[in-house]
């Protein structure tokens, strides 16, 4: 089964994800997106397969990310500023086929494994 940790590895949570996903005996593709960034269709998959919705992917302690919330911002906005600024998106998050979660509580990802 393919696994996916969308993962910040400066993040003690993200680092304890990988840590549990490989105690499971499961090898994700780990994909650190501060580097590489988030392109809208990935953004939209995680935010159905999450069942959160684009919004519920913010990082609410980022205030940027405050602020896109408090103005109700559109989807499109949260795309462009998600885009443009990666650090707003919410981690870690793991991806499989069964679906995707965010790892907070980190134990959280097992369900989707």
């Amino acid at each position: 089964m393919a696994v996916v940790l969308y993962h910040n590895p400066r993040c003690s949570t993200s680092r304890n994800a990988l840590a549990l996903l490989r105690d499971q005996g499961v090898e994700p593709e780990v994909v650190e997106y501060l580097k590489t960034g988030w392109d809208p269709a990935t953004l939209r998959r995680l935010a159905a397969a999450t069942g959160l919705g684009l919004r519920g992917l913010l990082r609410t302690k980022e205030e940027a990310a405050k602020a896109l919330i408090a103005r109700n911002a559109s989807d499109d906005d949260i795309l462009a500023a998600a885009v443009a600024d990666p650090i707003l998106i919410e981690r870690p998050i793991v991806e499989t086929p069964k679906g995707a979660r965010i790892g907070r509580p980190v134990d959280r990802v097992l369900d989707v494994i």
